[in-house]
């Protein structure tokens, strides 16, 4: 896979994320972890994006550990998101 297809992946990403908040019922819960669900998930796009334009091999994989580390954080609101809605009829 290539850079512009990781591009592109990140961002839908964040996209489906966003849908995915939109569906959710209102409540303190959904607010509170769609929030940050939001945040993380546009970041992952953002920081990979950002490893684009790394000024070294050292600047590149401190950028590319960040954009780790949002996409885990994104995995952790989405399971909490899971555990709180399990019981939603679609």
């Amino acid at each position: 896979m290539d850079a512009n297809e990781i591009i592109k992946r990140t961002k839908q990403f964040a996209i489906d994320c966003g849908h995915l908040i939109l569906s959710l019922p209102p409540n303190v819960i959904n607010h509170a972890y769609s929030a940050q669900l939001i945040k993380s998930s546009s970041s992952v796009g953002a920081n990979y994006r950002a490893t684009r334009r790394a000024k070294s091999k050292a600047d590149f994989i401190n950028k590319f550990k960040i954009a780790e580390e949002e996409i885990d954080e994104s995995l952790f609101f989405l399971e909490l998101i899971v555990e709180f809605n399990k019981d939603i009829k679609k």
